[in-house]
């Protein structure tokens, strides 16, 4: 075998695929998706030749994507890959360093502790944060409350690291009405349960109540959202961490995309308040558009995170001056993820970040703004890149959101809100464009049977 002539030719596959995925259909036809059955069969036998395997993978795979990087797609808060982190994920591939102690990866390491301080400052977040490089955020949320868990449990003279959870001292969850299905579970694998919690009543754009919150204190939990995921609003974090502090809880912030907005200075105030919660949790692969899988967990007091991820005795694990990454995460052997990270803030530089943000957010309402034009009806204030529509009644918007998909010009995703389907566009990608939203707006009327008069 040829490696390098079997890296060439696969660099040169990726490359035709990325020129491509602007301009093709973004979900594959029912055809090309039978056509994956080449890739199964019986394993077989003898080896087979990696050029040949590369170009099955290929020929049968790529048509198969959705193409979530060509600027058409709007479904599930997913951002596209920037040229810099994807060519930055094949390098670190191409490394393949395992994170867990800066013995095994001095850069690897490294470069989460640059990334780690940029990303604080970029939040407007205390210096005394920890920082851990996840998969993305239902493993940040639990990362994140991990923490909370071993910090409120502490005041209370509880080491649940070392004693579990069995007969441990009680821990209030609150909740917001909205609360997102990933912090619900992350709430569950650490034994809090999904319904034990108290769920505090949202107003008409999904932010939490500050005024119907429970009576709190230092062994009170309460989860809050930096983004609904329908409608992009912010619960009333100011209120709420006032709150919170005067009775000594812990506040986690589950902010996946909407925690973005403190880059672009024309949506920075979205986030008034935030700063002064306790941990919080993102993605990296939604706004800040690199390669997945990429979240944070971000924890005022690093103790508190180092406490809840440490390691037990290990002889052979030997630990330097450095920041050791794995006592920040769930993993100790991971990918080198922060490598992505830090080309996706270095490539964009602060102006470029907030461009992109803003940027999305501007076409967000350029979509909402062509739907109500066209005679249907937004449903969402659209203060961020969401956007919920209704065509009619349910069974047609139903229709709308199934024929939109088939058609493939774009992908919109659906959802129940207050009772009512909806379409959800989420604009998070940095490839799209106004043409994108144009083409899109377009088929969207189309199949709706609305007149999309251009914006």
């Amino acid at each position: 075998m040829n490696e390098n002539k079997l890296l060439a030719d696969t660099a040169a596959r990726a490359a035709r695929y990325v020129s491509g995925v602007r301009t093709r259909r973004v979900a594959p036809t029912p055809e090309v998706i039978a056509g994956l059955n080449a890739l199964g069969g019986p394993l077989n036998d003898e080896p087979m030749d990696p050029e040949q395997l590369i170009a099955l993978l290929d020929e049968a795979g790529s048509p198969a994507t959705i193409a979530s990087t060509g600027g058409r797609y709007f479904g599930f808060v997913t951002g596209g890959s920037l040229p810099a982190a994807m060519a930055a994920n094949w390098l670190a591939t191409a490394w393949d360093q395992n994170t867990a102690l800066f013995a095994q990866s001095p850069v690897g390491a490294r470069l989460e502790e640059i990334t780690s301080a940029w990303l604080i400052d970029i939040f407007g977040f205390s210096s005394t944060c920890g920082v851990g490089f996840v998969t993305g955020a239902t493993v940040a949320n639990f990362t994140a409350l991990s923490a909370a868990r071993h910090a409120l449990l502490a005041r209370a003279g509880w080491n649940v690291e070392d004693r579990g959870m069995f007969g441990a001292p009680e821990i209030a969850v609150v909740v917001g009405a909205e609360v997102h299905v990933s912090l619900s579970k992350a709430l569950a694998m650490l034994g809090f349960g999904r319904t034990r919690v108290t769920r505090v009543p949202a107003d008409d754009q999904g932010r939490m109540r500050a005024d119907l919150l429970p009576p709190l204190n230092d062994r009170t939990l309460i989860c809050i959202q930096a983004g609904n995921v329908n409608t992009g609003a912010f619960d009333p974090a100011e209120e709420i961490c006032a709150q919170a502090r005067a009775a000594g809880a812990w506040v986690h912030v589950d902010g996946a995309f909407g925690l973005w907005a403190a880059a672009a200075p024309g949506r920075a105030h979205l986030m008034n308040g935030y700063a002064n919660a306790d941990s919080w949790a993102t993605d990296c692969h939604k706004w800040l558009n690199v390669p997945y899988d990429s979240g944070l967990a971000l924890v005022r007091d690093a103790a508190h995170l180092r406490n809840a991820m440490g390691f037990g005795n290990a002889a052979y694990l030997t630990m330097s001056d450095h920041r050791e990454p794995a006592l920040y995460t769930p993993e100790a052997s991971r990918r080198a993820r922060g490598i992505e990270v830090w080309a996706a803030l270095r490539s964009l530089g602060r102006r470029g970040l907030a461009e992109m943000i803003e940027g999305n957010c501007r076409l967000a309402t350029r979509f909402a703004d062509g739907l109500r034009q066209a005679g249907f009806e937004v449903l969402n204030d659209v203060v961020l890149n969401q956007v919920l529509v209704s065509f009619g009644n349910d069974e047609k918007t139903r229709r709308v959101i199934r024929d939109v998909q088939t058609d493939a010009t774009c992908w919109c995703g659906g959802t129940e809100w207050h009772g009512r389907a909806a379409m959800r566009i989420s604009v998070s990608c940095w490839a799209t464009t106004e043409a994108d939203v144009d083409a899109s707006l377009a088929a969207i009327c189309r199949v709706a049977g609305g007149q999309h008069q251009g914006v």
